[in-house]
């Protein structure tokens, strides 16, 4: 207090006494407000003095204080203006980099995961992603319906919309729809779902979904198997056909286990692919819209559950040795009763449809080997930047057309049809024979190729080593 009543002398002199009694009242109470009050008096009286002594200066100083003033709101403005331009692109730059995050992480998550079954978690594509065309069902010529029947029907002329009304009529065609009592509108909703969960590979696609189912309606016609197989095995056999490839990744199962893919992991490294197929094909059929079979009892729904299981995975060629030998066991003595038997058939059967293409015209055919080839090509170059095993049969580098197809016409398709050959002979003119012709153009081609490579490298050797190119060419000659 004594402090307080030190500071007042000051302030006692230049207030009236009623006042200066108030404010040490005051103080007393609020002390904290003394040093300030003080402070203010002090500066009243610095400026009252200045303008008595100089009030030109004084206004001087207030002319200047106004411009600056004005300069500072200026300033401040422009540099408000100038933070939000920046702030903006603050903004922009941000999205950019969120965005370029996103992305980075989705492909980081591909190359990690490339063939997760997204599918499975993703309801929303396992229904239609588009209702049923409202137009009436789409009217296939004679022609066409004849031309359906054929393994030489041109897959390459179709839109995806005229391909489901195909295999519509074959559903239709093969009285599935009216043995089994299916409702119509449900068999196009399945077939528009089926459409939308094959992805857009080079070969694993819809395309060759069709190309596959088509050939096997073909081989129902062509081998009158309705009148060897019941009902149920032609239902089975079509609609395997149909499902056999759902939600391919465009990656075969060797990748999937080299690199320990979560398909791969979920299947034990067992035929990871042709797993995930079913796995998708009976999560579609859990769909109401698009259950094909609401109709059967549950005992009857499971024997076509495990014939279409059974034949998807016969489409595992890890397989293939396997399956074809148990075949030729059956194949001289083959008991249409036997139900063994006739599941053996059915498998080979869905097989020779899977890799069928080279039974078709040239011109139609071709254009799948280079497909294939793409897919083929861009699973090596992956694994080569993996540090994976690369086939040799898979890696641009080393392999060309011609070669390619020559050792699988040889050693896989034609013993294959030449032993389903043996049970259904009309087969022979119409698939056995084009399979023939094809590997004799494929050798015609290696043989030029392997000239043409020859004359290459000759010409390298004449223009590095003139005088003895000719001797040197005619001495490796067995190299090329």
């Amino acid at each position: 207090m004594s402090l307080l009543l030190s500071l007042s002398l000051p302030l006692s002199l230049s207030l009236s006494l009623p006042l200066f009694y108030f404010l040490t009242l005051f103080f007393r109470l609020f002390p904290s407000f003394y040093l300030p009050f003080l402070f203010f008096l002090s500066l009243s009286r610095s400026l009252a003095l200045s303008l008595s002594l100089c009030p030109s200066l004084f206004l001087c100083r207030a002319f200047k204080i106004n411009e600056l003033k004005t300069e500072v709101t200026n300033r401040l403005a422009m540099l408000e203006k100038r933070v939000e331009l920046e702030g903006m692109k603050v903004v922009e730059i941000e999205k950019c980099r969120s965005d370029i995050k996103k992305l980075r992480e989705e492909m980081a998550s591909r190359n990690n995961r490339l063939v997760t079954c997204h599918f499975l978690d993703d309801n929303k594509k396992l229904t239609p992603r588009r209702d049923v065309p409202s137009y009436p069902k789409y009217h296939l010529s004679q022609e066409t319906v004849e031309a359906l029947r054929q393994p030489t029907f041109d897959v390459w002329q179709w839109e995806p919309n005229e391909m489901l009304s195909c295999l519509e009529h074959m559903y239709h065609d093969l009285d599935l729809v009216k043995d089994f009592n299916m409702n119509p509108i449900t068999l196009k909703r399945w077939l528009l779902c089926i459409h939308d969960n094959y992805r857009m590979n080079p070969f694993h696609n819809f395309r060759h979904c069709f190309c596959v189912t088509q050939m096997m309606y073909s081989m129902i016609c062509l081998c009158s198997l309705q009148e060897t197989f019941t009902q149920v095995d032609i239902l089975i056999l079509m609609t395997a056909a149909v499902c056999h490839d759902l939600d391919h990744p465009g990656y075969n199962n060797m990748y999937q286990i080299n690199a320990r893919t979560e398909l791969a992991v979920r299947y034990n490294d067992i035929s990871p692919l042709e797993n995930h197929h079913c796995a998708i094909a009976f999560q579609i059929f859990s769909q109401p819209d698009c259950n094909i079979f609401s109709t059967f009892d549950p005992e009857a729904f499971k024997q076509i559950r495990q014939g279409i299981i059974t034949l998807i995975l016969a489409t595992d060629m890890a397989r293939h040795g396997e399956i074809l030998d148990s075949f030729k066991h059956k194949v001289d003595s083959f008991d249409f009763t036997d139900e063994e038997h006739v599941t053996c058939l059915k498998m080979v059967l869905i097989k020779c449809c899977d890799i069928s293409n080279e039974v078709r015209p040239m011109e139609v055919a071709e254009p799948w080997a280079d497909c294939l080839l793409e897919e083929y090509f861009m699973q090596s170059d992956r694994e080569k930047a993996e540090g994976l095993p690369v086939a040799p049969f898979m890696d641009r580098e080393k392999v060309t057309k011609p070669t390619a197809q020559i050792g699988f016409i040889k050693f896989v398709l034609i013993p294959m049809f030449e032993t389903v050959m043996k049970l259904f002979p009309q087969i022979e003119d119409v698939m056995v024979q084009p399979l023939r012709e094809s590997r004799d153009r494929y050798e015609e081609l290696k043989q030029i190729d392997d000239a043409m490579n020859e004359l290459s490298v000759c010409g390298m050797l004449k223009h590095l080593k003139p005088f003895n190119a000719e001797h040197t060419c005619q001495t490796h000659k067995g190299w090329f």
